[in-house]
């Protein structure tokens, strides 16, 4: 099974990163929160990054983290964040 995660901006561009997820090649980066089978609730930490808690419970599981400035060799675009 493709399992990828990576840190990237909401809007497309600098800013804050949330973890996106990738299940198939060639799909698009989506956020976790469009994954609720595999997301869990963030940690309650003001200032924390959004998908901590996931990434954390997927690297266990085996996932592969890909590096933000390698995730378009992976995936052509990325999906809207709608949150």
């Amino acid at each position: 099974m493709h399992r990828r995660m990576c840190w990237l901006s909401a809007s497309g561009e600098e800013g804050d990163k949330i973890l996106h997820l990738q299940t198939a090649p060639h799909q698009p980066w989506r956020p976790y929160t469009a994954f609720p089978q595999y997301s869990v609730p963030d940690y309650k930490i003001p200032g924390g990054s959004r998908g901590w808690a996931t990434y954390q419970k997927l690297l266990k599981a085996g996932w592969t983290l890909v590096p933000t400035a390698l995730a378009n060799e992976f995936s052509s675009s990325v999906a809207p964040v709608e949150l």
